[in-house]
């Protein structure tokens, strides 16, 4: 029998079963790495933070009662993608075997759900540099969490390196009879939220792309994207983004 034993670097605890101690040092590293890499872009990141790695999703779901929901709340196409949580100290996801197991088998689905620690790790710091999100609770759509649910999911996915590999899960979620909202809808921000940034990359830099992340307009997302694509029109900048859709999906 397994027991829960302890690993630490630099910047992070982990906690995880016995089993997988190879599996979590290679966690570690993998975020040791995103926090140097978010540092050279945000202002401030964040360390002494506690990983907890669970070997089932009924061991994660008891530390977060919300997941069920928020599993029901997103698209079929991207709900294997979303393995935890993160708080301000603790941030709980699947283990990397557990991980593994839940891949489609599709190009990129294995190299996304890898990803899935750095990808919340990346979330943490944007809350960070937000003190709207820090402050905030949930409490019905109008929370800063579902307002900007395409923005925080968005550039934690990208900034991670995770939507890099998401083309094969686009394409699933492009033969989805539902017409994708633009910005996307908390139902799509997992997998389509990275789109949007990686198209505010191709434009205008990933200095731009951290400018929209690291503190959200104060007039709600139409007018952060305006800024962020230099005053376009929405219309002109939604164009622009179904047809990079279009792309990344063939």
């Amino acid at each position: 029998m397994s027991s829960w034993v302890e690993s630490t670097s630099v910047s992070f605890e982990c906690r995880h079963s016995s089993d997988c101690g190879d599996d979590a040092l290679r966690v570690l590293e993998s975020l040791e790495r995103t926090r140097e890499r978010l540092d050279r872009w945000f202002p401030r990141t964040v360390d002494q933070l506690t990983v907890v790695l669970h070997d089932s999703v009924a061991s994660l779901t008891l530390t977060n009662p919300l997941l069920p929901l928020i599993w029901a709340a997103t698209a079929p196409s991207a709900r294997r993608y979303v393995t935890g949580w993160v708080g301000r100290r603790e941030l709980h996801v699947l283990a990397p075997g557990v991980l593994r197991a839940r891949s489609s088998g599709a190009p990129g689905s294995l190299e996304m759900l890898a990803l899935a620690p750095a990808s919340l790790y990346a979330r943490r710091v944007i809350a960070e540099c937000n003190r709207e999100i820090q402050h905030s609770r949930i409490r019905g759509r109008g929370a800063p969490e579902l307002r900007w649910a395409w923005l925080l999911e968005g550039a934690a996915r990208w900034f991670s390196g995770e939507s890099a590999h998401a083309s094969a899960a686009l394409r699933v979620r492009m033969r989805e009879p539902r017409r994708p909202s633009f910005p996307p809808s908390v139902r799509d921000a997992p997998l389509l939220g990275g789109t949007v940034i990686d198209l505010l990359v191709a434009l205008r830099g990933e200095i731009a792309a951290t400018q929209l992340a690291a503190r959200l307009h104060p007039q709600g997302p139409r007018a952060a994207l305006a800024k962020a694509f230099a005053g376009r029109s929405l219309d002109a900048v939604e164009f622009d983004w179904r047809a990079h859709l279009q792309r990344r999906t063939g």
